[in-house]
């Protein structure tokens, strides 16, 4: 599949097949994280794959009742809760030199775009999902200190077909040379 093909291909999916995702396609999704770029290849991501039933419903319940992607973390196939080190990157001898200090967002992003275009590649159905608490996700998981839980991805074949969201045109937020 042409890779300009994937990106306007994917979608948030929220209902998902009760299918096995095969392991391969899982650690090829994995490689697409592997191998993001990040800020001086700090390579400031965790990532925990989560595949337990106990597990995913303590996490949907971290998830706002009124997220559209609330039941997607508890039934689909695998949740990817994607973390972050704090101050690694962006930070040069433990310093961070820009205005905007850790980039661990930043690069976190990156890797979940990474996660969900592979997934796509795969034909895969994946959600970022963002609006959850936080803390309650990382005592789920026994995230440590120094480590923030960033976003959940529910990722499994997918058990619908979104449209496409109306995009703006490139001329609506394309400037050349200045704003």
């Amino acid at each position: 599949m042409d890779f300009f093909e994937i990106v306007r291909q994917r979608r948030s999916v929220r209902r998902f097949l009760d299918q096995e995702i095969p392991q391969d396609h899982l650690d090829q999704v994995l490689t697409a994280v592997q191998w993001s770029p990040s800020w001086a290849n700090t390579q400031c991501w965790e990532v925990v794959v989560v595949k337990n039933a106990a597990v995913k419903t303590a996490l949907a319940e971290t998830v706002s009742p009124k997220n559209p992607a609330t039941r997607a973390v508890e039934v689909a196939p695998v949740v990817f809760a994607l973390c972050g080190k704090l101050k690694a990157s962006g930070y040069y001898k433990g310093v961070a030199p820009t205005k905007f200090g850790d980039w661990f967002l930043f690069d976190l992003g990156i890797a979940c775009q990474s996660l969900c275009l592979a997934a796509q590649a795969k034909g895969l159905g994946t959600v970022i999902v963002g609006m959850f608490d936080h803390d309650k996700a990382g005592t789920v998981l026994n995230i440590p200190s120094g480590v923030e839980v960033v976003a959940l991805v529910p990722m499994g074949f997918s058990d619908q077909s979104p449209k496409a969201p109306k995009r703006r045109e490139l001329s609506d937020f394309v400037h050349l040379d200045r704003f």
